[in-house]
Formats: structure tokens, C-alpha cells, sequence
């Protein structure tokens, strides 16, 4: 089946997407997910279907055990239907246990392989399906949605057959012991339906409200109560405001507890009002046909028994048919949300006839490259230059001039929407992204680390790399004389985003992890914007051994991490200003001086940009 391209932003449409319809299509997609359990299927269904008729069962044996065995006063028939009924409940008993371990592998198996399914895919879309979707919405499709099928096959599924068939089987029951009775108890049976819907519909109107309540309670315990929202709080001094607002919030919760609470109480007394009432209008009716005006079929006191006993098991299954459209509708958007994932196609892929190339010499060209996040509003225009193997091009400009969006067409994080870019005279989309990406190492400004060991997240770039390997990199780092006064060494866990390590620290960490991967492209994305000085001269003697023997592609903010680049290009307006070495772009460039005069020489004072000296134009570059 062919699968269209979604859009990434799936959230509002989600939300507020009318009710799913059940169509042949959707069921067969659902089923194809149960296809590879249906051995499993198959001996579920057998199995309930069984029990639904052991069910009926000891009601049929109580009448049995009134009529023949205590008022015919045949008191070894009297034991022999008491031990079959007991030895019947026995073997139900272990029916539904036997059910159980059906439904929990079938339930558990697919949604492992969902899981699996949906981790593995979403591995392969794009940078930017995950810079446009919100995270908690992704762990929600991973998590709260896919664990949602294992009820939808454990509770709706077989229960749905089991109250099917607990019904027909019931109901055959009931017209094979006395039809006149039988047709009464299913004409009594909405006196207890209707009371219990009604409440019911309560209850869950209450519960909603409830659940949103503990929603922004857990919101704002996961934002006050973290390290950065304690800070906030603090430094702000809301603490009052925000304990104020928290008593709100569970003063609120504890209002709709109590009406839940009552509400389920009335819930209750309805259910028992109606289930004692139920039986003693057959108990009347049994007691008029039998005594006053027997008509139809001749009524004992076992069958009346038995008729009480099949209609109190008729209730329940009736009553979960009735909602079955409410679970149905909602197991339907349970697999609309995430078939709506399952169909994303990633727009950065390899081509047909892509290429794994080995390694590259490093030569990167940018030939009227344009590029835009949207298609009306272009970032890059027109981008022209090239880098020769073992050279190191610096990039400059404000913020939002769009350098890291230059460097970061390379790895096709995104790919460009107008020109080419190519390595070594190859179209990069020309070669698989799993080659192209084992050319190039990237060094931001956002280094993530994970919540693992030292060793561990070096490893991520070479896993083989031995510990000599792992010391000789960080050594090139100047790292490894601070692991190594640690504890426990390169086995010190870093913690949550590396938050145990200090800003510099986990950027010689990334830098190290780079130097492992030993790529002969390498791009800096401000790797020393948000370091003090002691910290940004370390990770520049740490970038110095990775600078060597490659090409390099440098974005800073602070131009002292560039000024020893063999060029320096000025990006202004989505496209190159000027090029040229650092004293060419002081004389000829007036917007590079004015950045380098405004961090360094001359702060706060105004210059004019000026034109352009055609020695240094961006064409050149």
C-alpha cells in the first residue's frame, strides 16, 4: 500500500480530528499487526467461547439441584450435582487463567513489535519532524499510545467476544428452562440498564475534569520543582504565588473527589437497588404462574432459580455491548494517531542510486546553494564557495544571518531547496547519508551527552575503541588529566544531559568523541560561545590537534576562535558579505570590522556598514 507524505506537525490535526470511521482498510491494517499471533488468536477464542459456556453452567446445575435432588429428597444425586458444579467452577477457573496467558502474549508480542516499529522509524526521519514536533508528543505515541493497544486486545477485543458469547449462549439457556420467564427477565432487563448508564455517564463526566486538574497539578510539580524552575521560582520570589496557585489546584481536585465519591456511592445503591429488584419480580411472576394461573410451559421452583441466576449473568455483558461503541471509537483514534506516524516519510533519504562512499578527501563545495525553513521565507541565497582538503573556513555575521544553517546543509540535516552541494565532485545526496555522515564530526554549542558513563559516550563514536584509544583522544582534548582525578575514572556517570560536568568539561567531552570518530570533515557550530574565557581557552587548545589535516567549517560568535582560519567568510542577508583572511576583512570589510570592533576594541559604538570592497567580495569566496 503506497503511503502519502504527512506533515510533522501533527499534533492540532490529532486533536481535532473528527471520529474515525471503521472501514475494511483500517481493519485489515489493525489485524495485520495480530497476523503473526493467530495461533494464539485462535485458542483465545476457543477458550472463551468455553467458558462462556461453562459459564451458564452451575446456574442450569442449581435448578437441578432443587428439583431433583432436594425436593425429590435424592440426596446421592444431591451430592453428585453439588461435586459436578464444583468440579465445573474448578475447570473455569483454570480456563480463565489459560485466557489470561493468551491475551497477555498476544497484547505484550504486538506491542513490543509496535515499538519496535515505531523507534526504529522514527530513527529515520529528518532534523527537523523532531525540531517541529514537540517531544512529549513523540514519547506519547512511543509510550501512553502503543501500551493503549494492549487494552484495546486484552479488554475491548476479548471482551467484546466474551460478552458475545456469554449472551447468546445466556439467552439460550434461559428459553430452553422456561420461555415465559426468560421473555420476562429481558423485558425487566432496562430497569437496571438505565439507571446504571446514567450514573455511569456521570462518573465519567467528573472523572474527566478530575484528570485535568492532576494534569496541570503534575505540570506544575514537573516545572516548580525542578532545578531550573526552583531557580526561576527564587530568584523571582513567587514562592507564595506559586503555593497559593498549587492549593487552587488541589482545593479543586478535592471538590470533584468528593461529588466523584458521592456520585459513585448513588452509582452503587442504584446497581443494588436494581439487582434485588430485578429477581423478585420474577420470583412474583414465577410464584403467580406457578400457584395462581399457571399458563405455558409448567414452572418449578428450580427453574425459577435458574432464570434469576442466567438473568443476574446477563447484565453485565448487555450493559459493556451497550458502551462498546465508545471503546471502539476510541481504540479507532488509538490506531488513527499512530498509523498517522507510521505514514510520515521522511523528505531526507537516500536516492535510488546512492552511493557508499569511503573515506573522503574533504573537498566541499557549495554552488548557489539557497535554502528556507518555509518556502516563503529563504534563509540562504545564492551560496557560493569552496573548501579545499585540510583547509579551515571560518564563518561570521549576526545572529540569524544564517551560518549554522550553512553548515548543517553538509550532514543533509536539511537538504537545499535551490544548487548543490558536493564533496570530492560528488552531489552529497548523490551518496548514502549512513557514508556521507561517517565523513563529517560535528562539535556544537549544545553538547548532549547521556546518562551514562565517560566511556560510554566517547564509545558512541567508535564502539570498539579500546581504553588506550579513549585516553589518547581525550589526552588531544585536554581532558583526560580531569577524568582521571575522578573517583571512578572514564567509569564516572555523567548524569542527565551531562549535567554532573561543567559546560567546558562536556565540550572537550564532545570534542574527544570527535576525535574518536576521526572524520576528515569537521564543523564547529559555536563550540565556544556560552564558555568563559579560562573554559574557552582550553576547548580552543582542544580544537587545535582536531583542526589538523582537515577540512573544517567554523561558525563563532566570538572572533578570536577564528581569526587563524585560512578564510573567513561574512555572512550578511542570507548570503556571503565578503571572504577574505582576518587583516584583509578589517581593511576592505566594514561589517566585519564593526563585529570585531564591537567585541573587542570599541563597545556600544555605532558604525556604518558601508559598501563593500570588491578585494573581499563574497564571490570571491
Amino acid at each position: 500500500m503506497s503511503r502519502n507524505r504527512v506533515s510533522f506537525d501533527l499534533a492540532e490535526r490529532l486533536d481535532n480530528a473528527p471520529t474515525p470511521k471503521l472501514t475494511v482498510s483500517l481493519l485489515k491494517r489493525i489485524f495485520s499487526f495480530l497476523t503473526p499471533y493467530t495461533p494464539y488468536l485462535v485458542a483465545s477464542f476457543s477458550v472463551i467461547v468455553v467458558s462462556a459456556g461453562l459459564g451458564v453452567a452451575p446456574s442450569l446445575l442449581t435448578g437441578a439441584i432443587i428439583d431433583k435432588g432436594l425436593l425429590a429428597g435424592d440426596f446421592a444425586l444431591l451430592c453428585q450435582l453439588v461435586l459436578l458444579s464444583l468440579l465445573l467452577l474448578v475447570v473455569s477457573s483454570g480456563l480463565g487463567l489459560l485466557e489470561g496467558w493468551l491475551s497477555a502474549n498476544i497484547a505484550q508480542g504486538v506491542t513490543c513489535d509496535m515499538k519496535n516499529k515505531m523507534y526504529a522509524h522514527l530513527q529515520t526521519m529528518p532534523h527537523r519532524f523532531f525540531t517541529d514536533t514537540k517531544q512529549g508528543e513523540i514519547l506519547t505515541r512511543m509510550t501512553e499510545d502503543i501500551s493503549g493497544v494492549r487494552s484495546v486486545i486484552t479488554q475491548t477485543l476479548a471482551s467484546t467476544l466474551r460478552n458475545v458469547s456469554t449472551i447468546v449462549i445466556t439467552l439460550v439457556a434461559l428459553y430452553r428452562t422456561n420461555w415465559v420467564l426468560a421473555t420476562a427477565g429481558v423485558v425487566l432487563l432496562p430497569l437496571f440498564l438505565l439507571p446504571t448508564r446514567l450514573a455511569g455517564k456521570r462518573r465519567w463526566t467528573i472523572a474527566r475534569e478530575i484528570q485535568k486538574k492532576r494534569d496541570e497539578s503534575n505540570q506544575m510539580l514537573n516545572e516548580t520543582l525542578s532545578v531550573s524552575g526552583q531557580l526561576l521560582v527564587k530568584l523571582f520570589g513567587r514562592e507564595n504565588d506559586e503555593a497559593r496557585k498549587y492549593r487552587e489546584i488541589n482545593g479543586e481536585i478535592r471538590r470533584l473527589s468528593v461529588t466523584e465519591t458521592l456520585t459513585g456511592r448513588l452509582f452503587m445503591s442504584t446497581i443494588q437497588l436494581f439487582s434485588s429488584f430485578s429477581p423478585q419480580l420474577l420470583y412474583l411472576l414465577g410464584g403467580v404462574l406457578m400457584l395462581k394461573a399457571p399458563v405455558g410451559p409448567a414452572v418449578t421452583v428450580g427453574e425459577i432459580s435458574t432464570i434469576v441466576s442466567l438473568m443476574t449473568r446477563l447484565h453485565r455483558p448487555v450493559d459493556d455491548l451497550l458502551n462498546i461503541h465508545v471503546d471502539i471509537t476510541r481504540s479507532l483514534a488509538l490506531f488513527e494517531r499512530l498509523f498517522a506516524y507510521y505514514d510520515m516519510v521522511p523528505d531526507i533519504t537516500d536516492r535510488e542510486n546512492a552511493v557508499s562512499v569511503g573515506r573522503l578527501q574533504g573537498q566541499v563545495t557549495y554552488d548557489r546553494v539557497s535554502f528556507g525553513y518555509r518556502p516563503d521565507a529563504p534563509v540562504l541565497k545564492d551560496v557560493s564557495f569552496r573548501v579545499e582538503p585540510g583547509r579551515s573556513y571560518a564563518f561570521v555575521g549576526s545572529s540569524g544571518a544564517g551560518k549554522s544553517t550553512l553548515i548543517t546543509l553538509l550532514p543533509r540535516l536539511y537538504d537545499v531547496t535551490g544548487g548543490t552541494i558536493s564533496i570530492d565532485g560528488v552531489d552529497i545526496r548523490d551518496m548514502t547519508l549512513a557514508s556521507l555522515r561517517r565523513n563529517i564530526g560535528l562539535v556544537s554549542q549544545d553538547t548532549y551527552l547521556f546518562n551514562g558513563t565517560i566511556a560510554e559516550n566517547l564509545r558512541y563514536a567508535k564502539p570498539e575503541a579500546t581504553d588506550e584509544e579513549l585516553a589518547e583522544a581525550c589526552k588531544k582534548a585536554h581532558i583526560h588529566d580531569f577524568i582521571t582525578s575522578l573517583p571512578q575514572g572514564y567509569h564516572t556517570v555523567v548524569g542527565n544531559r551531562g549535567l554532573r560536568l561543567s559546560g567546558g568539561e562536556k565540550q572537550r567531552l564532545s570534542i574527544a568523541r570527535v576525535i574518536l570518530k576521526d572524520p576528515p570533515i569537521l564543523l564547529l557550530d559555536e563550540a565556544t560561545s556560552a564558555l568563559d574565557s579560562i573554559s574557552e581557552s582550553h576547548i580552543q587548545a582542544a580544537i587545535k590537534p582536531l583542526l589538523k589535516s582537515r577540512t573544517s567549517l567554523v561558525v563563532a560568535h566570538r572572533l578570536s576562535t577564528v581569526v587563524a582560519s585560512d578564510r573567513i567568510l561574512v555572512v550578511d542577508g542570507g548570503g556571503i558579505a565578503a571572504s577574505g583572511t582576518h587583516s584583509q576583512l578589517l581593511e576592505c570589510s566594514p561589517l566585519y570590522k564593526e563585529l570585531f570592533e564591537t567585541q573587542f576594541t570599541v563597545p556600544g559604538k555605532e558604525h556604518d556598514h558601508g559598501t563593500t570592497d570588491p578585494s573581499c567580495d563574497g564571490r570571491a569566496a
